[in-house]
């Protein structure tokens, strides 16, 4: 199809400038969400993320125990999400902790609230 015509009767230009409107005044969330969103897109990172949503704030070490994975597979997944501005760290002498930030709690915990939802619906069938 090389025409790029649309068979529609009627177009609302009042509709398409409001949304037009719209997708620009939000241009810098669609861009957060999106970065966030493809960097929990990775099962063990979202694992990740989800552990630090439920615990607060997790070291390598630990993370490395839980998910049963080396520190270094671990930590280039940490990151990986420290790069991209998903969490940040607290040092205690040689040990760091991580954790997300606040304004990214919002954004994944109700993907964090479905899954528990869906664990405690398998639980009672």
């Amino acid at each position: 199809m090389e025409n790029n015509t649309c068979i529609r009767v009627l177009a609302d230009p009042i509709q398409i400038k409001e949304c037009k409107a719209k997708i620009k005044a939000n241009e810098r969330s669609f861009e957060q969400l999106s970065g966030v969103l493809a960097l929990a897109g990775n099962d063990v990172r979202l694992k990740i993320l989800y552990l630090m949503d439920e615990e607060k704030e997790l070291c390598p070490c630990d993370m490395s125990d839980i998910l049963g994975m080396s520190i270094p597979a671990v930590s280039q997944h940490l990151r990986k999400l420290k790069d991209g501005n998903v969490v940040e760290t607290r040092k205690v002498g040689q040990t760091i902790y991580y954790s997300l930030k606040a304004e990214h709690i919002k954004i994944l915990r109700p993907f964090f609230k479905y899954i528990n939802q869906m664990n405690l619906s398998s639980e009672k069938a």
